[in-house]
């Protein structure tokens, strides 16, 4: 199956392919690598490791890491872990060039700082330009402000997960008050409740704000 979904996206047009290792079952990681592997054998695109042990119980080890970017095709890692540490570690044991994206939105600023390149991150859609100014701030060692900036999107993201609805529900009612319509969360996600409705307008308005209060 995932041989036939590299291909598939290599056949639309996609500049690269990002997986994360194997669910449910606890593998070893000669399995992982295998997984993975099979993934590249069938085309000719670009690799992303993709760490986030939160959700699929493996954390990537040095061990694998290293045999991961041996690969010609492997460019990097997005790592989603809580630890900064391992975008260091990621950053200095690759042995080649290599891309590491910072995952987790609360950390944006202290990967950044850590050594990742960039950010991947889950609620960058409704307020993509604090994390640009963030991104700005620490490439002109403004660090004071990227923090500032940190603080108010760890302080969005407590809003944003505060309601009954999934976070992912409540972002695509923003984006629609927006007049980007991506529809709404689909099954097992629960949608935001009726006597939530009001709440997400108040969080648009907050991440309205922030983003004037950053960006003026």
């Amino acid at each position: 199956m995932q041989s036939e979904l590299a291909k598939h996206a290599e056949s639309i047009g996609v500049d690269a392919l990002a997986a994360i290792p194997p669910i449910y079952f606890g593998l070893p990681e000669h399995a992982i690598e295998a997984y993975w592997t099979s993934m590249m054998e069938v085309t000719n695109l670009d690799f992303i490791i993709y760490n986030i042990p939160q959700t699929t119980g493996y954390a990537l080890s040095e061990n694998l890491f290293k045999r991961m970017m041996a690969k010609e095709q492997v460019i990097g890692v997005k790592n989603s872990s809580m630890s900064v540490m391992d975008i260091n570690m990621w950053k200095l044991r690759a042995g080649k060039d290599n891309i590491v994206f910072s995952g987790p939105d609360e950390q944006f600023v202290g990967g950044r700082v850590m050594g990742a390149d960039a950010g991947i991150g889950g609620t960058y859609g409704v307020y993509p330009e604090l994390l640009m100014e963030a991104d700005r701030c620490v490439r002109e060692d403004d660090l004071e402000k990227a923090l500032q900036i940190q603080l108010k999107i760890n302080d969005l993201i407590s809003e944003l997960t505060s309601f009954k609805g999934n976070l992912y529900d409540v972002m695509k009612l923003i984006l629609a008050k927006r007049g980007v319509s991506v529809g709404r969360a689909r099954n097992p996600l629960p949608h935001v409740e009726d006597d939530e409705m009001d709440h997400v307008e108040v969080v648009r308005q907050h991440i309205d704000d922030a983003i004037a209060e950053f960006t003026k």
